[in-house]
């Protein structure tokens, strides 16, 4: 059956959300134009202005609307502490554990050569060039438990050292092969607790 240009270029745009197939795609958008058209403008709109105004942090890369984000400009946070993690989400759910007062880097991705993304990509000079400064006392390498996420953690624990700060990695608590934002809070609570210091 051959669909009208507009419905293929909804149900193709929503092919681009994660676990979402054809049929999923498909089913989305008979629904949204059949029985929730409303519901459908609303997604529209935030889409759009979420488009126009997030933006990465000038500190840790996490998505903001601001030049700092909350989190980087919160007095009460440790500064010293620093939680190195894979994606925005990540932060969301270590926030949620409530177990971590510090502050955050997100890499927006793990090393990965074969996809073409190395230390440039994921701001990994600014990273060490905070070790470098003296504010940061202790990293905690939060990375998922995967081979790219533990290659990364290793590259950046090299460089941690090398400046003389202090390197501790997530517990596994977090299932091996997992990711972080589909752990539950008390899990990842354990984890931060149990952390363990890096040694050569």
């Amino acid at each position: 059956m051959k669909l009208s240009p507009s419905i293929e270029a909804l149900i193709e745009g929503l092919r681009h959300l994660p676990g979402v197939g054809p049929k999923s795609a498909q089913r989305m958008t008979l629904h949204l134009l059949e029985r929730d058209r409303e519901g459908a403008q609303q997604i529209a709109e935030a889409i759009e202005v979420a488009l126009s105004k997030v933006k990465n942090c000038s500190l840790c890369r996490n998505f903001t609307e601001l030049d700092v984000c909350e989190i980087c400009s919160d007095p009460k946070r440790d500064a010293t502490t620093l939680c190195v993690v894979e994606a925005p989400a990540d932060v969301m759910a270590i926030e949620q554990s409530g177990s971590f007062r510090g502050h955050y880097y997100v890499l927006m991705g793990h090393l990965s050569p074969i996809d073409g993304i190395g230390p440039e990509q994921l701001g990994l000079d600014a990273l060490c060039n905070r070790f470098t400064s003296g504010e940061i006392s202790e990293v905690i390498l939060a990375t998922n438990p995967t081979v790219e996420g533990e290659a990364t953690a290793y590259y950046i624990s090299e460089r941690a050292r090398h400046a003389a700060v202090t390197v501790s990695r997530i517990a596994h608590g977090v299932p091996l092969g997992g990711e972080l934002e589909y752990t539950d809070a008390n899990t990842l609570a354990h984890a931060l607790s149990g952390r363990t210091v890096v040694r050569e």
